[in-house]
């Protein structure tokens, strides 16, 4: 992973969009920071529209989509994306699967959670499953004490037995029915709403996260970005972005924010 300075402003002034994870990326102890508030406001006014790329669900992101400053969100590890068009005051919902089918699966992973529960001591349901509609999320670090890595495996496992597929975050273990994922769904948003083949165009674009499960945006990008805190996970990264800042969460995804927008301005 290269410094941050090594992104070179070239490339930076070619960026059309920011693609972003939430939780230590944007939020610093748990916190939406004004300063990484502020950052994405002003990618926005440079013309660089911000999306968020999270595993939060869908009540969190009906917020987000709303009130942030941001073109859209994807949700719940790529289930679906949130769009909301001010001007006609429109909620645009895109699911990836249909309700019964996620209706089914909310059953199944009930099941799940109960098995989790029962065999890993210390782990509990996330504090806003409450509000999802595709996925479940098991909390290890967020509102419980930090579970030892050989737990946050063993709840990957119990997800993978029963045919679930698992992401670790940097607090959550997700695990959903379905054949999406974070990146999948990125690049049906970028298709609708920035009318782009991201697979033709990823250089034009950059994700910035950091941890295990932004493992497949970091390794579709080039321009990739970890912020400090992903060193944490060095072990467990299957592909590392190809640049890191200085500084840790919020203040990380500043450092990304005031670079580009610098540079759109140099070039104008």
């Amino acid at each position: 992973m290269m410094p941050l300075t090594e992104f070179g402003v070239d490339r930076q002034r070619r960026i059309r969009a920011v693609f972003t994870d939430i939780d230590d990326t944007l939020t610093t102890d748990g916190r939406l920071t004004a300063e990484a508030y502020a950052a994405m406001a002003a990618l926005e006014s440079a013309g660089i529209p911000v999306v968020p790329i999270t595993g939060r669900p869908a009540g969190w992101c009906d917020l987000i989509a709303r009130l942030w400053p941001v073109l859209g969100v994807v949700g719940e590890n790529g289930a679906f994306y949130f769009h909301y068009q001010r001007s006609r005051k429109r909620m645009v919902r895109f699911f990836q699967d249909a309700e019964a089918e996620r209706a089914a699966h909310r059953r199944q992973l009930n099941e799940i959670a109960q098995r989790i529960l029962e065999e890993v001591p210390g782990a509990a349901l996330s504090a806003d499953q409450a509000y999802r509609e595709t996925d479940l999320a098991i909390d290890f670090a967020e509102d419980v004490p930090a579970l030892p890595d050989a737990d946050i495996d063993r709840i990957v496992e119990l997800f993978q037995q029963a045919g679930a597929t698992a992401k670790v975050s940097s607090i959550h273990v997700n695990g959903w029915f379905g054949v999406y994922d974070k990146l999948s769904m990125t690049r049906r948003f970028a298709a609708d709403w920035l009318q782009v083949d991201l697979a033709r165009q990823r250089d034009e674009f950059v994700f910035v996260g950091d941890s295990p499960n932004d493992a497949p945006m970091f390794g579709f990008f080039p321009n990739a970005v970890g912020v400090a805190n992903v060193r944490a996970f060095a072990a467990r990264l299957q592909t590392p972005p190809a640049f890191v800042t200085a500084a840790p969460g919020g203040a990380g995804f500043a450092e990304v924010a005031t670079a580009l927008v610098a540079a759109r301005a140099s070039g104008s």
